[in-house]
């Protein structure tokens, strides 16, 4: 510990992404990528992009990636804001509408990120314990709460919330900002950025790292109410007025452009993960209705971290929060058919040891 760290850098205790290999040869199901490359128009932008382009700084609010998101979700391109990563706009989004007099909930189980944010800016946070079944009731949060946020689907649970449910909550709490983490909504579900133009207390947060194969460049976007972007853009400007590179700009608009090959690897992965589902269920696992690009599942009679160390033994890399009542689960990535067929096997004979 440096003796130059603040009394908030020594207080504080980071998020922990998932294992990146560094050696071996491992099926990496433990970080949510996508198994498919991404769109082969992203790989002609790259490849014939002049790389004269690069002396130049890029384009400070990501004008080719907000235009490309705006006419996708039918939007206007001032109701979208770009970031390097979804990681980088919920930052700013915890930075730019609460501090430390205001109060933000979100469920017990979720994305690890956000009570770290909460720390990180001295920001008060309640957790509110998710349903027996791990769903969420916005019944349980406070009416004092100047902001709610939660990933939809949720992670790493994978249950997703209906958006009439969402838009409901939205008319009873004109008050209150929902924040809709929706990194993987594109897995089966219903994304909430139709509803951001009735509502002003709405933000939606969407990452390319998922559904579009693009987890190595860093993009992600919030669509909302122009006054919630303008405090995005006020708060990017005085931090970091270029968050997204050139070469990021123009490949992400054109993954966002290339629906059909969306629509191939996304159904492809949803596919998948459904067949992989029943064949766990058969098997006796207990496994969530998940929507998202991975499957929460527990191996009956052994220990979550147990599981993990088994099947990292046997060359597979999965996630697991040793953590409460989550602790004897697994969180795994839907890989290619060819994957997840070594997933079962793998998971059939530890259950057989």
């Amino acid at each position: 510990m440096s003796r130059f760290w603040n009394a908030n850098t020594r207080g504080i205790t980071p998020y922990v992404p998932g294992e990146q290999q560094k050696e071996g040869i491992f099926i990496k199901l433990n970080t949510n990528e996508n198994p498919y490359p991404p769109s082969p128009k992203v790989a002609d932008i790259i490849r014939n992009m002049d790389p004269a382009l690069l002396r130049l700084y890029p384009k400070p609010d990501g004008d080719p990636l907000k235009k490309a998101v705006s006419e996708y979700y039918g939007v206007s391109e001032n109701e979208v804001f770009v970031g390097n990563g979804s990681d980088e706009v919920l930052a700013l989004i915890f930075k730019a509408f609460f501090d430390n007099s205001t109060t933000v909930a979100f469920p017990d189980i979720t994305y690890s990120f956000y009570p770290v944010y909460c720390r990180l800016f001295g920001i008060p946070y309640l957790q509110i314990p998710l349903k027996d079944d791990f769903s969420i009731d916005f019944a349980d949060y406070p009416s004092n709460a100047r902001g709610v946020i939660f990933a939809n689907p949720n992670a790493p649970t994978g249950l997703f919330v209906d958006t009439r449910v969402i838009e409901d909550f939205l008319k009873s709490r004109p008050d209150t900002l929902v924040v809709v983490d929706e990194a993987y909504v594109d897995f089966g579900c219903t994304s909430c950025a139709g509803l951001v133009s009735m509502y002003d207390n709405l933000l939606v947060v969407q990452t390319l790292s998922k559904s579009r194969s693009l987890a190595g460049l860093r993009i992600g976007y919030a669509i909302g109410n122009v006054s919630l972007i303008e405090g995005l853009k006020r708060l990017k400007d005085s931090f970091n007025s270029y968050p997204v590179d050139t070469i990021a700009q123009l490949a992400g608009a054109a993954a966002i452009k290339d629906k059909d090959y969306f629509e191939t690897v996304r159904n492809m992965i949803i596919e998948t993960r459904e067949r992989t589902k029943e064949i766990f269920r058969n098997m006796g696992l207990t496994v969530t209705d998940s929507k998202a690009n991975f499957l929460f599942a527990r191996i009956p009679g052994i220990p979550g971290h147990s599981a993990l160390e088994k099947l990292r033994q046997k060359g597979i890399l999965v996630r697991n929060f040793n953590a409460g009542r989550i602790s004897d689960y697994l969180r795994i990535t839907v890989g290619t058919d060819d994957e997840m067929a070594k997933v079962v096997e793998s998971i059939k004979a530890i259950m057989a040891e």
